[in-house]
């Protein structure tokens, strides 16, 4: 599965992105009509623009085809469209070394943080998030978190290799950057709290107040 990205102003992605599955079947029929090879999975959005998923990385042939029906469509304003960026595919990293509760406050590091501090700090430029950040609490003991990110990437993984050991500082804390596996879900147990098993493999009765 790879993706290529149409970079488009706000009021465009939210209006294309209103009929996301009719845009991705007409898009198929219009590259099937052209007789391209290459058909889209889904359509998707980040805050860049809107994200083709295809089958087969792009060609140049695909993304003309594709930057002319996104620039028809309707309600999109052509002239705030920019042209088509070729294929990526999917690199899953992992930050390390977060506070789970922020200092001097009683909130928990949440996706609007997470969102900033990958805008903000200059290792991130030029780096887009597939989806939404995900954050787990490391133990119920230690509060330090863990957030697994997925961005685009290319083929050769560069993006993810320019980031994968770096630091960088939030508050007192320095946060470092690991790569990480797909679905990198960690298992706890709702019946003891504990990491790594699953609450039906747990064989006592007895259930802890978490």
């Amino acid at each position: 599965m790879v993706a290529t990205t149409v970079p488009m102003k706000d009021i465009n992605q939210k209006n294309f992105m209103k009929e996301s599955s009719t845009h991705a079947t007409n898009l198929n029929s219009a590259l099937k009509n052209i007789k391209l090879e290459v058909t889209v999975d889904f359509v998707c959005s980040d805050i860049s623009g809107i994200i083709v998923v295809t089958n087969k990385a792009a060609n140049s042939s695909d993304l003309q085809a594709i930057e002319h029906y996104v620039k028809d469509a309707n309600h999109i304003n052509s002239n705030e469209v920019d042209l088509p960026r070729f294929s990526q595919s999917k690199s899953y990293l992992k930050i390390i070394g977060l506070l789970y509760l922020q200092e001097d406050s009683t909130n928990s590091l949440n996706l609007n943080v997470v969102e900033k501090f990958t805008k903000d700090n200059h290792i991130f430029n030029n780096t887009m998030l597939v989806s939404k950040s995900h954050i787990i609490k490391v133990s119920p003991k230690l509060d330090m978190a863990i957030v697994w990110i997925d961005i685009w990437d290319m083929q050769s993984r560069s993006n993810a290799k320019m980031l994968i050991n770096r630091c960088f500082n939030m508050g007192n804390y320095i946060a470092t950057i690991h790569g990480a596996n797909m679905n990198p879900g960690v298992s706890q147990c709702k019946n003891c709290w504990r990491w790594g098993h699953l609450t039906f493999s747990y064989h006592i009765q007895e259930t802890k107040c978490i």
